[in-house]
């Protein structure tokens, strides 16, 4: 087993055991080729409990200055993100943003599992907010199914003001995956836009959030 499986499935058994989530829809991730995961976004954790519950490598973004600690802490916590196939990226910065994106095509144009969250941040107060486009664009550009995904209850194991996490229960629900074609980069504006809707509408009907229409303005402090 790789180094990067047995963190993943460290991480697994631990959630497992000390939170005894409820996962549902493991088989609408495909099994082989590229997918792109657009989950609703309630916690500084929700990165790690898909990467370690998904039934493949999942590469969500972190903050690159997880990567970037000094001394032994540092060190580990570099280790821990790259084994469970983070991305380091400089958030607020445009250029960082557009480099980001085309990562995540960079992987699944080899067959890579990507997540993304359309929301761009996380909800502090529970609802599900407009989804900016950056999903469709990828999914448009790279031709990849989209798998939504459902969050509930992982507010609770570290909510936005807290430092450490608690063990609580929560569940994950993988919805059908949404296929919208492959016209590449030359895709029309409007096109993105109902994509991302349609992304947006497939995670509302698995976690009956509220729905604001409007964007969600990034937290001070952690993301």
């Amino acid at each position: 087993m790789s180094t990067s499986q047995s963190v993943r499935s460290l991480v697994a058994g631990t959630l497992r055991v000390s939170c005894r989530p409820q996962v549902v829809g493991l088989e609408n991730v495909p099994e082989q080729g590229p997918f792109i995961l657009a989950s609703n976004h309630l916690s500084f954790l929700d990165s790690v409990i898909l990467q370690a519950l998904s039934p493949r490598m999942v590469h969500f973004f972190a903050k690159a200055e997880y990567f970037t600690q000094p001394g032994l802490k540092g060190r580990a916590m570099k280790r821990f993100f790259d084994a469970v196939g983070s991305i380091p990226v400089q958030r607020g910065e445009q250029a960082a943003s557009v480099q980001a994106l085309e990562d995540l095509v960079a992987l699944l144009e080899v067959g890579s599992g990507v997540g993304i969250y359309p929301e761009g941040t996380r909800s502090r107060d529970g609802r599900l907010y407009r989804g900016r486009t950056g999903v469709g664009w990828l999914a448009l550009t790279t031709g990849a199914p989209v798998v939504p995904v459902g969050l509930a209850g992982t507010q609770r194991l570290q909510g936005p003001d807290d430092a450490w996490p608690r063990p609580h229960r929560f569940s994950v629900t993988f919805g059908e995956p949404l296929e919208f074609g492959h016209p590449g980069r030359r895709h029309t504006l409007p096109r993105r836009r109902e994509a991302t809707v349609a992304v947006m509408d497939a995670i509302a009907a698995l976690t009956g959030q509220e729905r604001v229409d409007s964007y969600n303005a990034p937290p001070v402090g952690r993301g």
